[in-house]
């Protein structure tokens, strides 16, 4: 029997975080191997919780049948219920998705914006007016000028033993096989200020 073909999910618009990381006493040391929530687990908690639809509605902005969508729901919903009392870090990366609008990257600011009209084009960063603006990628998840081999690596921020990326798993569940720590998709925030130091 063959496996049922995935439909890609529409995500109206990206998170504006990555993930959240636990804080706390009782946490102390202990490393926790992090939930990866999709990017349509992230849309279906937006669209139902923080938009208040109801799951026909939400199943229909995100392109998919409401069973499908009550399934994608339940899912994000189990996954941040045991982030929550296991006080594990969340990942918000990866899925079957694609996105209703063209995104850029500014590299002034380092932030990250979509353009809706497509009829006018993008000249420059809405919050800062720079002009050094890239179209996002998210299918490679990189910017258009920046050097793909970056992207393609996991690193550890601990000691900077690097891996070659496996499409589909999160580099933040991949342990170092140096040191036992949670690797970092190399050209991140993080990965950049190890490399800097």
């Amino acid at each position: 029997m063959t496996p049922r073909i995935k439909i890609i999910r529409k995500v109206s618009d990206p998170p504006v975080v990555k993930g959240f990381n636990p804080y706390g006493l009782e946490l102390g040391n202990q490393k926790l191997e992090p939930i990866n929530l999709f990017y349509e687990e992230y849309e279906a908690i937006r669209l139902s919780d923080y938009d208040m639809l109801n799951h026909y509605q939400a199943s229909v902005m995100m392109g998919v049948s409401r069973p499908t969508f009550t399934r994608i729901y339940a899912s994000a919903l189990q996954k941040i219920a045991k982030a929550f009392v296991e006080g594990r870090q969340i990942s918000i990366e990866g899925g079957k998705v694609y996105f209703d609008s063209d995104w850029y990257h500014c590299k002034k600011c380092g932030c990250y914006f979509n353009n809706p009209e497509k009829e006018n084009s993008v000249i420059n960063c809405p919050l800062c007016g720079n002009q050094q603006i890239d179209k996002f990628d998210y299918e490679n998840n990189k910017t258009d000028t920046i050097n793909k081999a970056c992207y393609d690596m996991c690193i550890c921020p601990e000691c900077g033993f690097e891996q070659e990326h496996q499409f589909g798993q999160p580099c933040s569940t991949q342990i170092c096989q140096k040191c036992n720590s949670f690797m970092k998709r190399k050209g991140s925030k993080n990965c950049r200020n190890f490399k800097n130091q």
